[in-house]
C-alpha cells in the first residue's frame, strides 16, 4: 500500500517562502510522475506542479511559474515544492499526487493520478 505523507504546512504571510515535502513509502516511485495539487475552500481542485521520474521535465500551473519549484530526492523517496514569493490567493490544502504507471510523461492531470496524500494546509495572511 502507497502512503504519501506531506508536511511543511503552515501560516505564512504575503511575500514570504516556504517548503512542502511528501515521503512515499511502500512501494518505490522513483519511475512515477509526481507532483503536488491544490484545493481552494469552495474551488475545484487544481494541479500545480508536476515532476518527471527522472526529474529533468517540469510543468508549472501559469499562475505559480516564476515563484515555485518542484524538486525530487529519488534515494529520499522525496518530493518538494518550494514556495516564494507566496501570495494569499495561494492560500489552500496542497496534495501531494502519484502515478502507478511507470515512465509516464508530465504534466500529470487528475485523471491519471492514482495516489494520494492527505494534505497540508498552506495559508497566506495579506
Amino acid at each position: 500500500q502507497v502512503q504519501l505523507v506531506e508536511s511543511g504546512g503552515t501560516l505564512v504571510q504575503a511575500g514570504g517562502s516556504l517548503r512542502l515535502s511528501c515521503k512515499a513509502s511502500g512501494r518505490t516511485l522513483s519511475r512515477n510522475v509526481m507532483g503536488w495539487f491544490r484545493q481552494a475552500p469552495g474551488k475545484e481542485r487544481e494541479s500545480v506542479a508536476s515532476i518527471g521520474w527522472a526529474g529533468g521535465i517540469t510543468d508549472y500551473l501559469t499562475s505559480v511559474k516564476g515563484r515555485f519549484t518542484i524538486s525530487r530526492d529519488n534515494a529520499k523517496s522525496t518530493v518538494y515544492l518550494q514556495m516564494n514569493s507566496v501570495k494569499p490567493e495561494d492560500t489552500a490544502v496542497y496534495y501531494c499526487a502519484a502515478e502507478s504507471t511507470d515512465w509516464g510523461m508530465v504534466p500529470m492531470t487528475l485523471d491519471r493520478v492514482d495516489y494520494w496524500g492527505k494534505g497540508t494546509l498552506v495559508t497566506v495572511s495579506s
